[in-house]
């Protein structure tokens, strides 16, 4: 009975309870709505009964507010804008490339080159290009390499491409001249003239294949620089311009005397050709024998064409300073900071530099870049294992700071000046003006790093005579700096923009401090104990 009694009480006390807390959450709805009642009313009858320094306060708070707003609104939309703008950059770059680089139609044709140069052949996608590159900028090719590498098969289609004349040759120790530049005409003889009838030699030859080049000997030397370098050919008492495009050179060794150095100067591009990998090996023993020089059909590209984008590359591609002294860096260090140093003479830099605008101008562009410069790590080795080297101080260079430490430094100073600026238009103008500049400067810069649809690195990815395995790594290189980059450009972008917006808008330092804190806390670390004194400290 006891237990049926206590629950019964439970049972009833529990509705009860329930009307208490209803109750006590009706009576604390109640009790604030009547504090907010009395906070309107307490709110009224305080701004009414404020004193003045008050209320000027409150209205320059009200100011400051204001005026942020109305700044981070419109710096929003130039930031949209420029943002567009950076996007449509490489739109613009291509239809102003119509006037000063390569047209998209002979872009479509070197590719097309690759292909016809390349089918049937297994991992030689770098020895195409650098083949194709060199015919391109009028020098000469060295493929190291044992034999059965498919060396003279490059030669051979090269001259396929080009359609014209072609000589190929063995050198040995005993070659005589007679074997490469023609056997001397009776005739001319018998009218005491020391000439050769160099008709299907090399004299005459479009694309020409040397193979064991370094075989060559004195007598043979002479003449074959004078055609690698000036194309030109003393036949006689006549100097004759020969034809020639590129020649193709081969060895299974590098020179041992020094008299073939200036031979070996002379090829500009050098290549270490090694066999198949045992991942494609596969591959390679599949092919059918129908996949050499007769199977290709019609060239996609004249000779003409290519005989004519050196020149118009050399006409209108331009080096910038940032890449002319990553050249000149490249060359110190390999001379001063190697061992053993590494040679580099003046004129394989020149003609390097020519190489870098042929790349340039072959992808569209008017202006050489850094992307462009790792095509030198074929140029500037003179033993094969320094290749590599120099391939990994290039992507280093490149990983570096792209300049954002200057960045920031100008950012800064500029910041600096608009804080101590006398406060008159013109001098408000100047500063706006300068931050306008930069923020393009910015905008450029991220237009480069990205690609319209955010793709990394994309004149990296899409170089074309970068070949997959070669831009590949410097991707995996480059891709975390330049992540790491892109964002810190994008927060120097914003940072320039409030600054102009602000500086157009004549907004005071001290709001100017509230929309730029960090630029505000580096000018009152270190700048001049006169500058960063209180606004309302005097002497």
């Amino acid at each position: 009975v006891r237990v049926k009694a206590e629950r019964m009480g439970v049972m009833a006390a529990a509705p009860a309870r329930a009307g208490f807390a209803r109750a006590g959450v009706a009576r604390a709805q109640r009790r604030g709505r009547h504090q907010g009642r009395v906070a309107v009313r307490a709110q009224a009858v305080g701004l009414e009964d404020e004193p003045a320094w008050k209320r000027t306060q409150r209205e320059q708070e009200e100011h400051i507010d204001r005026e942020v707003e109305t700044v981070q609104s419109l710096v929003a939309d130039r930031l949209n804008v420029l943002m567009g703008d950076g996007a449509a950059a490489g739109e613009g770059a291509n239809s102003a490339a119509a006037l000063g680089a390569a047209s998209p139609e002979l872009t479509t044709k070197l590719r097309s080159a690759f292909d016809y140069l390349g089918h049937g052949l297994v991992e030689r996608e770098t020895e195409v290009r650098l083949l194709l590159l060199s015919a391109l900028c009028g020098e000469h090719l060295l493929l190291l390499g044992p034999p059965g590498t498919a060396k003279s098969e490059l030669g051979r289609r090269m001259s396929k491409l080009c359609q014209g004349p072609y000589f190929e040759r063995l050198l040995t120790r005993f070659s005589v001249p007679e074997e490469l530049f023609g056997p001397l005409s009776m005739g001319a003889l018998e009218a005491d003239r020391y000439e050769r009838m160099v008709d299907g030699y090399l004299p005459t030859a479009n694309v020409a294949f040397v193979d064991e080049v370094f075989k060559a000997n004195s007598a043979i030397l002479n003449s074959l620089l004078t055609i690698l370098n000036e194309r030109l050919f003393d036949n006689g008492a006549e100097r004759v311009r020969v034809p020639l495009l590129t020649l193709v050179g081969a060895s299974n060794e590098l020179p041992e005397s020094e008299e073939l150095d200036a031979l070996y100067d002379r090829f500009l591009v050098r290549y270490c050709v090694s066999q198949v990998s045992p991942a494609a090996l596969g591959d390679l023993l599949q092919l059918d024998n129908a996949g050499g020089v007769e199977a290709l059909g019609e060239p996609p590209v004249s000779i003409d064409e290519l005989r004519a984008v050196r020149d118009a590359a050399v006409e209108s591609v331009t080096v910038p300073k940032q890449v002319a002294d990553l050249v000149i860096a490249l060359r110190t260090h390999l001379q001063e900071r190697c061992e053993p140093p590494v040679y580099v003479s003046d004129r394989r830099l020149v003609k390097a530099m020519c190489l870098l605008k042929v790349s340039a101008y072959t992808c569209g562009r008017t202006e050489v870049n850094e992307y462009d410069c790792l095509l030198l790590q074929h140029v500037v080795w003179s033993r094969p294992e320094e290749a590599e080297k120099v391939g990994d101080w290039l992507l280093q260079r490149l990983a570096q700071d792209r300049g954002v430490q200057q960045i920031k430094y100008l950012l800064a100073g500029l910041f600096g000046r608009a804080c101590r600026a006398d406060g008159t238009d013109t001098a408000a103008d100047a500063l706006a003006e300068e931050a306008t500049r930069l923020e393009e400067v910015l905008a450029r810069q991220l237009a480069a790093l990205s690609g319209p649809e955010g793709a990394v690195m994309p004149g990296l990815r899409d170089h074309l005579w970068l070949g997959g395995a070669d831009a590949e790594r410097a991707a995996q290189t480059l891709a975390p700096m330049m992540t790491r980059t892109r964002q810190e450009l994008s927060g120097l972008l914003e940072e320039a923009v409030t600054l102009q917006v602000a500086l157009s808008r004549r907004t005071e330092p001290h709001i100017l401090a509230l929309l730029l804190p960090d630029c505000w806390a580096d000018f009152i670390r270190n700048g001049p104990l006169e500058d960063v004194a209180p606004l309302a400290f005097t002497n």
